[in-house]
């Protein structure tokens, strides 16, 4: 440790600086929304699919920080990207029915299902199937949020290994429109 950034500490207090976020953190909480309206949320194309945020990390108005909530939807016959990352995420099906695939072991879901993915210190590999060709899926997804305390990674990496079919749709009509 250098003698410049023990200069730099001792020029601070720590404690004063922590009544500080306890102060701002309390002033947040009283204008902070309590309920989160899903019609009051854009939704949002993505590499992993098409999804609307309720709680994010980089969401700040929310009075519950503690987990990231997010719904998607998978188009008819459609899937969602193929990602890895930590797992520990608790989805419920809200309509439709499908299958996802976690590490190469197909499970089959619908409506009113809970699949858990699995917490693994190397991670997971998981991609979600609608297996209707009429109607679409909807889940909801929740997790804990432990990216500002563990970082995006959690130790395991976050790596999108694929996108959904829409994005790469997207990604070609933007190429098109550039030439």
């Amino acid at each position: 440790m250098g003698t410049s950034r023990t200069e730099e500490l001792a020029k601070r207090n720590f404690y004063d600086e922590l009544i500080q976020i306890r102060d701002r953190q309390r002033k947040d909480r009283e204008n902070a929304l309590f309920v989160v309206k899903g019609k009051d949320l854009p939704w949002e194309l993505n590499p992993q699919g098409i999804m609307r945020w309720y709680t994010h990390p980089e969401i700040h108005d929310t009075a519950g920080k503690n987990l990231m909530v997010f719904v998607q939807q998978i188009p008819p016959g459609g899937s969602s990207g193929l990602l890895k990352f930590q797992g520990g995420q608790v989805l419920y099906i809200i309509e439709g029915r499908g299958h996802t695939v976690i590490d190469g072991v197909k499970f089959h879901w619908e409506a009113g299902d809970v699949l858990q993915l699995p917490l693994r210190s190397e991670g997971v590999v998981f991609q979600h199937f609608n297996d209707d060709p009429k109607n679409p899926v909807e889940l909801v997804a929740a997790e804990p949020n432990h990216i500002y305390s563990l970082g995006v990674d959690r130790g395991s990496g976050f790596e999108q290994l694929a996108p959904c079919p829409e994005f790469k749709e997207k990604e070609k009509k933007s190429k098109k429109a550039k030439e």
